[in-house]
């Protein structure tokens, strides 16, 4: 079993700074679980003390069926990928991958075995031989990924590991790490701040934000259903729209009532409305989920802007459309007929439409 808990853990460093609040996160066995969320947010930190490199102020940390608070990293059985490679740069790429096995004293025939192995899966046995100077980025971040897998750890943990390379490369790599995750069918606990990298790579998600954990679940549920407004803000690119107003109920039925229009909410909305009559409120739209309205439907029905910038992606334009002190974003097909300074009238999908409370920024319809 190569599962990963962690009961109430918290990290408080000398002077009182709390970098994670009392935080539990399950890791199933062979789970690939991503933490996810912006600088500073405590995402490292919470790989560092499954590690062992961080002395944890509160809580437990299990792995397998043993707490680990107290045990040494290299008797944790995992293995850590950094983002700066950590590779020796006088070493080829062969000693660069057994130096691990050798400081275990393996057996130097399986040792050649491990490494040669482990090379074969990752592309680069006609590297062995090479220096890290003559190797190319993405070849680095093999390497290290090789000495990794090479000791054949319950759990592995990538830190940010694919922010020193390009685009392009980032791509590339990222692709070849869900590949080896489907090999090993091993543990995996990788940190980025790139949600796109989330999305793309995890069986689950979590999100964190200021030493909290937001959101936990598999990504398209994080996406469809964010429980505060930070999730909903941070997961997506382009970002979700968000528009500030007021809940109304009246004959009609329920209604969002911003400064410059009105839209009526399905009955659904009823409760929540009714619940919130007058509060400030944040009505929080994805760009995918907005569409043009026809010429005729009266004033004050829709969001009035004009459009400020078009950026053409191929498969679909996004248009940035200026309404009041807030720029929306509207992502449609790459024919739709729109043009700088056009005015435009948009309006939710009303079936997309999402609410925050403004003061605690809870997802009032899929908290």
């Amino acid at each position: 079993m190569s599962r990963v808990l962690l009961k109430g853990v918290k990290k408080i460093y000398p002077g009182g700074v709390e970098a994670v609040h009392k935080s539990s996160l399950d890791v199933k066995d062979k789970e690939f679980m991503v933490l996810v969320g912006p600088s500073g947010c405590g995402k490292t930190t919470t790989l560092r003390m499954v590690a062992g490199l961080e002395e944890i102020t509160e809580g437990e940390v299990v792995i397998g069926d043993r707490v680990v608070n107290e045990v040494l990293p290299k008797d944790r059985n995992i293995a850590m990928v950094f983002q700066n490679y950590a590779i020796y740069p006088h070493m080829t790429v062969y000693d660069n991958l057994a130096f691990g096995l050798r400081q275990r004293k393996t057996p130097k025939a399986k040792t050649d075995k491990l490494v040669r192995e482990t090379a074969k899966v990752l592309g680069i046995s006609e590297l062995l031989d090479r220096r890290p100077k003559a190797l190319s980025g993405g070849q680095r971040q093999r390497v290290a990924v090789g000495r990794a897998i090479v000791r054949q750890p319950e759990v592995f943990l990538f830190d940010e590991p694919l922010s020193n390379l390009d685009a392009k490369m980032r791509v590339e790599m990222r692709k070849e790490i869900k590949l080896l995750h489907q090999r090993l069918q091993t543990t995996i606990i990788y940190v980025t701040h790139d949600q796109i990298e989330a999305m793309t790579l995890g069986d689950r998600v979590c999100v964190m934000n200021d030493g909290y954990i937001e959101q936990v679940g598999p990504p398209i549920a994080v996406y469809d259903y964010p429980k505060t407004r930070f999730v909903a803000g941070f997961i997506g690119t382009p970002p979700m729209n968000f528009l500030s107003g007021k809940l109304r109920v009246s004959g009609n039925g329920p209604a969002f009532e911003a400064a410059e229009f009105t839209l009526e909410l399905p009955e659904s909305f009823d409760d929540i409305a009714r619940d919130r009559m007058d509060k400030d409120i944040e009505l929080g739209i994805r760009p995918e989920d907005l569409s043009q309205v026809q010429d005729d439907v009266p004033e004050g029905t829709y969001i009035p802007g004009k459009v400020q910038i078009i950026e053409a992606l191929g498969n679909e334009l996004l248009v940035y459309v200026k309404h009041g002190d807030r720029t929306l974003i509207w992502r449609c097909d790459a024919h739709t007929n729109a043009a700088v300074n056009q005015t435009l009238k948009l309006t939710p999908l009303p079936e997309k439409i999402h609410m925050f409370d403004c003061e605690t920024g809870e997802n009032l319809v899929h908290g």
